[in-house]
Parts: C-alpha cells; structure tokens; sequence
C-alpha cells in the first residue's frame, strides 16, 4: 500500500470518532478498552498471586516445604510462560488479537478453577502450569492493541494504568484469598448451600474434607469466564498501526530474527528489561512468602496479613504504578530520560526502607516503611511496557513485549520464588541447628514436640524466612545500575 492509499485508509476509520492523531475511537471509548484491558490483567494476577497467600495451608495440606512451595510459585508457572509467550505474540502480530485475549482468559481461568481440584501437590503443579499457559496470551496483544488506541505522548500513562493490573490485582487476591481460609471452607459451602436447597450440589461433593484454599481457587476463577466473554462481545480490533506515523504503517510484516536485529541495537531497551528482571526477580520472590513472614514474624493469622497489612501495600503499589507512567508523559518534554531515572532513584529508596521494614519487630513503624517503599518498588512497572512499545514499531510491538516478558519471566519469576525457598530453607536449618543441634527440619514436622524444641522451631522457621528476605532486597541495588546505564541512550532509542 502507498503513502495515498494509507492516508486514505486513515480517514476511512477516522469514522469511528477518533484520528491518528487522538487515537482509535471517541476518548470515552478508548479509557472503556483501557478499563476492560486492566480489568484483564488484575484477573491475570488475582489468579497468579493467589498460590502466594495460600502458600501456608497448601503447605500443610501436602506436607510440603518452602522450596517445593518456590518451585510451585516460580518454575511451574514461568517456564511455559515464557516459551509459550513469543508464539503467541508472533501469531498476534498478523491475526485477531482480541480473539487471542479472550480465549487467553477463559483458558487460564479455567485452570485456576481446577487447582481447587488438586488431588496432591503433583496435579496442583501441572494446573498451574497451565494457567501459565492461558496467562501467555495476555499480555503482548493487549500492549499491542493499547499502542494503536492510544498516541504515542499518551501511552507510558495508557500502559501504566494497564499495569496496574499487578499490585490491583495482588490486592483482589489478597483480600478474598485471605477472607475465603479465614472464614468459607467446605463445610460453609455446604451450609449455605442446605439454606438454598440445593441438595444436588450438597451430595455433589465431600464438602466437609474440603479446606478453604480449595474454594479459594475456585471463587476467584469463576469470574474470569464473564470476562473472557465480555472482552469478545465489547473490544473492537483497532486498525494495526493506527496511531503510528504513516510512513510506518501497512509495511510488510517481519521475522523475528530482524525484530531481535532492531532490539539488538537499542541499548536502552536490554538495559531496562534487565533492571526490570532483577527487580522482578527480588519481587516474585518475596511476594511468594510475604504473607508467609507476616504469619511466622508478626504471628498474624492469614486475614490479618492478607487484607489488613497486603491491601495497604497493595494500595501503595497502584499509586506508585500509575504515577510513573503520568509523570514520563507529563514531563516527557523537559526530563526524556524520565522512564529510566525514576525506576533508578525509586529503587534506591527502596532498599533501606523494606530492609528496616523487615527488621522492625512493631508493625505500627514496620507497615509505615514498607508502604512507602512499595510505592516507589512499582515505578519499575512503567518501563516494563512502554520502552519494549516505543523502541519499535507496530509491526513488532506485541514481540517485542513478549521477548521482554520472556526474560522478565524467566530469569525473574522462574528463578525468584525457588531460590528464596531454597535459601530459607538453608537458613531455617542453619539457624536450628545453632538452637539444638539435636533438632532437624523433619524433626520439627513432628506432632510432639516439647515446648522448648517447637519454640525453637517457630524461631527457625521465622528466622530463615526474614533474613531470606533482607538479603534478597539488597539485589535491588545491581537494578539501580541498569537502569543508570538505560538513561543514557533511551532518548535516542525511543526516538524521542
């Protein structure tokens, strides 16, 4: 197609009450698509961090210990993540990504559904595996469709609000995770189903040997499937390219070797996703046993930890999401380099805040520092979307976030939550050892302890857990440097 027949094409969908200069669609309709594209992602995450606040009980009921709980909350939901996620974008660069998006979240709904199922530890980790599965087809179209509604000076706020469909969703899995173990096990279920005379589904199941993580799973995968159905029914496909300079649009497609040729030569771009993956690393690793350190420390049941202290943090992390995106936009003209120095300083500030946070022994001064420090954690957010968007065109833009989240998530998802079981793990037993070299991991699994020994252990356990933590928050400072060096060429990366 030539530069007439584009332009021509443009004033054609200019119909649909917006321009390649405001964007696809009228403004109400494109903040309605952002709207549905976040309500997406906070399902994404609800059902991925869900594993995180049921760590404990799931841990119990398999007689399981933290590395094995690491390895359930990284490598079985990272690796096929990752590979799977780069077919996927390469398949939704020439067809329907909303068709992609919506039968992504049916998927991996689904699947979360069927983790309440689990027989043994074995079967919940191959469900998980395939949540992981459907979650791979969320991400790289959805980025790709917000590039062509959106023009490029709206867009780091466009993908900051998308992302905050982390901490938000975190937030959701926190507060009903925590409110369902607490108090809507199966013998609930089956009251409340007796008050409605539903006998059928009284006699369906054992429901009195049904324990709280289970329907857990199970509530908040069920409405995924509305939503897979709403974004099919309600998002239109934009117009690849839409908002793109016209020169760039309706050009032949390319392979992935000449889209990993473009990135290769974008400095900044490997730069961030390596700031984000080390960043991503520390988090996912410590997000798979916060609660578990609020239980073992602060000896806090799983509804205090879940909604009271993880949904201020959570709160915290949503402001610090969306503020670095609207700042990099708002002040994109006076400071370009803002996408990279904002991570950078944020996560300076970071480190001492979470690590005296973690030492502190009173909640009232520990929360205060670890709020602070989880707003200025997320600004990493931004950056994760909107570099991988603005460093090509829209001919690559769905890869090039999905080779972005194939790092991300592999080194960081998949490395982060077993390597920080398997520390604690190391560290519990180094720290028992020290108390009584008489006792033991297996030992402290045993129903008789005396009082002394079982002290002991709770301190071990507690004590390995913590430390795990501290340490881990100190690699913040390697992403700091990443970052650094990513401001030093991203203007000229993103052509800004």
């Amino acid at each position: 197609m030539n530069l007439a027949e584009a332009t021509a094409d443009n004033v054609a969908h200019s119909s649909n009450g917006g321009s390649p200069e405001t964007g696809y669609g009228t403004k109400n309709y494109r903040n309605y698509i952002l709207g549905i594209l976040l309500t997406v992602y906070i399902f994404n995450f609800i059902d991925r961090t869900i594993i995180n606040i049921l760590t404990e009980p799931i841990k119990e009921s398999f007689g399981v210990e933290d590395w094995q709980m690491g390895l359930l909350g990284g490598p079985a939901f990272a690796i096929l993540y990752t590979f799977v996620g780069i077919p996927i974008a390469r398949f939704s660069e020439k067809n329907h990504r909303v068709w992609i998006i919506a039968g992504s979240v049916a998927l991996w709904s689904l699947m979360t559904v069927l983790c309440g199922f689990a027989t043994s530890f074995i079967a919940l980790f191959i469900f998980r595996i395939g949540v992981s599965i459907g979650e791979a087809g969320c991400s790289p179209p959805a980025n790709s469709i917000i590039a062509d509604y959106f023009v490029p000076k709206e867009r780091s706020t466009a993908v900051s609000v998308y992302a905050l469909g982390i901490p938000l969703g975190g937030m959701v899995a926190y507060v009903f995770g925590g409110f369902i173990v607490g108090s809507l096990d199966g013998p609930t279920v089956a009251a409340m189903l007796s008050s409605w005379n539903w006998t059928w589904a009284v006699n369906a199941l054992d429901w009195q040997n049904i324990e709280g993580w289970r329907v857990a799973f199970v509530v908040v995968g069920v409405p995924g499937l509305l939503v897979a159905l709403i974004v099919k029914m309600t998002i239109k496909e934009p117009p690849r390219g839409y908002t793109d300079p016209v020169e760039m649009q309706n050009k032949d497609q390319v392979g992935f070797r000449e889209v990993l040729k473009i990135l290769s030569q974008k400095p900044a771009y490997w730069h961030v996703t390596m700031g984000v993956t080390i960043a991503s690393f520390v988090n996912y690793g410590v997000g798979q046993f916060f609660v578990s350190f609020l239980i073992r420390t602060h000896e806090l049941s799983i509804f205090d930890a879940s909604v009271k202290v993880a949904l201020a943090l959570a709160v915290m992390a949503s402001i610090g999401t969306y503020m670095s995106g609207f700042l990099a936009d708002k002040y994109a003209e006076r400071f370009p380099k803002a996408l990279a120095l904002i991570p950078m300083f944020a996560l300076l500030g970071v480190i001492p805040m979470h690590v005296v946070g973690y030492l502190a022994e009173s909640l009232w001064l520990a929360i205060p520092l670890m709020m602070v420090g989880q707003m200025l954690l997320y600004t990493y957010l931004c950056p994760l979307y909107a570099v991988p968007s603005g460093v090509v065109d829209s001919r690559m833009r769905a890869t090039a976030v999905a080779v972005t989240l194939f790092i991300v998530n592999l080194l960081g998802y998949g490395l982060g939550p077993p390597l920080i079981g398997g520390l604690s793990t190391i560290l519990n037993a180094t720290f028992l050892s020290g108390m009584d070299p008489a006792l033991t991991l297996e030992a402290c699994k045993g129903s008789n302890l005396a009082v002394a020994a079982q002290a002991a252990c709770d301190s071990a356990n507690a004590d390995g857990l913590q430390w795990s933590m501290i340490l881990f928050k100190c690699l913040y400072l390697w992403a700091v440097f990443h970052f650094y060096m990513a401001s030093r060429t991203i203007q000229r990366d993103m052509g800004r």
